[in-house]
């Protein structure tokens, strides 16, 4: 009996040492944290002053700007001519409406989305979705557009029917 009482003592023990030692290495821990250098501010070399946030101004041109119709005619002959070994071309555009324009809110990329009909030298009538956004011409200098024909989507990439070009 006296030997299970020295071994509950010795167990006591060395539960209480651990419990000291992990305190210990806690408090060493704390300590040795607070000796460590402070943080310092940025440098001059890295701060990004260069990108104070989105300041876009909404300037995106109107659904039935010219300049934007003959971008769109333009890369819809060539992709077609490069890619499809195609000489499908856009010969008209008409019923041009807006859809939605900055439909996610001022602080996002403004878009203005369009849909309309167009005429191509098959002399087949087709719809056309297309987004007129702010900085997304080369290298963001200008507006650029996103557009798709419905039924000549021919990799999919706005799949189903130009659905990725519409709000």
């Amino acid at each position: 009996m006296g030997n299970g009482v020295r071994t509950a003592k010795a167990e006591a023990g060395r539960k209480g040492f651990a419990r000291l030692a992990g305190f210990g290495a806690a408090t060493l821990a704390l300590v040795l944290g607070c000796a460590a250098p402070k943080a310092e501010a940025a440098n001059l070399l890295e701060l990004n002053f260069w990108l104070s946030g989105p300041n876009y101004s909404g300037n995106v041109p109107a659904c039935d700007e010219q300049a934007a119709l003959n971008l769109i005619a333009q890369r819809f002959g060539e992709t077609e001519s490069r890619f499809w070994s195609s000489d499908l071309t856009i010969t008209q555009f008409e019923h041009l409406s807006e859809i939605a324009f900055r439909p996610w809110g001022p602080e996002y990329l403004p878009r203005r989305y369009c849909r309309g009909t167009v005429y191509t030298s098959d002399a087949r009538k087709r719809q056309i979705y297309y987004a007129i956004v702010e900085d997304g011409g080369f290298v963001g200098a200008s507006w650029g557009v996103q557009w798709c024909v419905v039924g000549l989507d021919r990799e999919y990439a706005d799949a189903p029917s130009c659905k990725m070009v519409q709000p």
